[in-house]
């Protein structure tokens, strides 16, 4: 079973980032990543929308 890199590393925050940080630093990701912007069936398209969702999953917790 693979393991979950840490949810800051991820978006490339500091633990002590703020919401205003972290928000910042997903959108930023999410753009660079989005499923529109890489489309294709290639394995460059399926790995940014692999880190897309994996940036969203990251943004969802530590947002709460």
């Amino acid at each position: 079973m693979a393991t979950k890199r840490d949810f800051y590393e991820v978006l490339g925050v500091a633990k002590n980032a703020s919401d205003d940080d972290i928000k910042k630093a997903y959108r930023k990701l999410a753009m660079k990543y989005h499923p529109d912007r890489n489309q294709g069936e290639d394995a460059k398209a399926k790995e940014a929308e692999a880190k897309f969702k994996e940036g969203k999953e990251a943004y969802e917790m530590l947002s709460d």
